[in-house]
This record gives structure tokens, sequence and C-alpha cells, in this order.
């Protein structure tokens, strides 16, 4: 079913692939999760097959949720139709608290009060029956 002209549209699902499937799992349960190496316990995401530091074996652990804004760009247009009813949107570079870097968009804060060095916290939105996107607001 698709949304009216009145209800927002939801933002485009991700598409897991064979890496990606454990992540996008935990989200739609709601939940953050990132890499960690069982040998040197560095901490990653986006996910890779082995530890980007060692080449050791990772593992799935749960993340706090909790980071602080990196970098960041409040988006004013998009030609994109999949984007461009959320003008003006805030896209940021978000460091979890477990360490790894994680482009993202930020919500529920007016887009001239972003701040480098806010801290944030993850929040959950569902896109489509089948899936779910990680979000981060305000602490």
């Amino acid at each position: 079913m698709s949304p009216s002209k009145s209800e927002p549209k939801p933002r485009p699902a991700p598409i897991p692939d064979a890496e990606t499937e454990p992540y996008w799992q935990a989200v739609n349960e709601g939940r953050l999760i990132v890499q960690r190496c069982t040998v040197c316990g560095n901490s990653q995401l986006y996910p890779r097959w082995r530890c980007l530091r060692c080449r050791g074996e990772v593992e799935w652990v749960d993340a706090s949720g909790g980071g602080t804004v990196y970098s960041f760009t409040v988006i004013r247009q998009n030609f994109s139709r999949s984007f461009r009813h959320l003008i003006p949107y805030v896209v940021a570079l978000v460091d979890l608290d477990e360490g790894p870097r994680l482009m993202t968009n930020l919500v529920g804060v007016d887009p001239d009060a972003v701040e480098i060095g806010m801290r944030v916290r993850v929040k959950f939105e569902r896109v489509s029956e089948e899936a779910s996107v990680p979000l981060f607001e305000p602490a």
C-alpha cells in the first residue's frame, strides 16, 4: 500500500546482502550492532568478513546506541524523489561510543541547531513491513 499525498513517504528501504544481513535484521528488531574483532578487540561498521586492523575473525555485538556528531551537512536541495519530501534534512557522520563512525540522518532537531560534538542516540524508523533504518536524534 503506497502512502497518500498527505502521509509522509518512507525513506528508501535497505537491500541487505550476505555481509549486511545480520546488521539489518538487528535494526529491524530495534537493536544497533557493530562488529568486534575476536583477536584485537577492534570495533567496526560497516560489515566486513574480517577485522580491518588485524584481519582477525569478527563477531556481532550490541552497541549502546549513543554517539557524537563528528561532522554534518544540511541538505536543502535534492532532486531525488526518495528524499525531496524530507528537505531540509541533516546528513551526519556519528562516532558511535564503541568507536565506529556511521553515516546517518539526524532527526528531531532543527538543522540549524546541529553542532559538531553534539551527543546523539539511535532511533529506528520503520520504512516498510520488512525494514527499518537507524537514525539519530539529540540525546
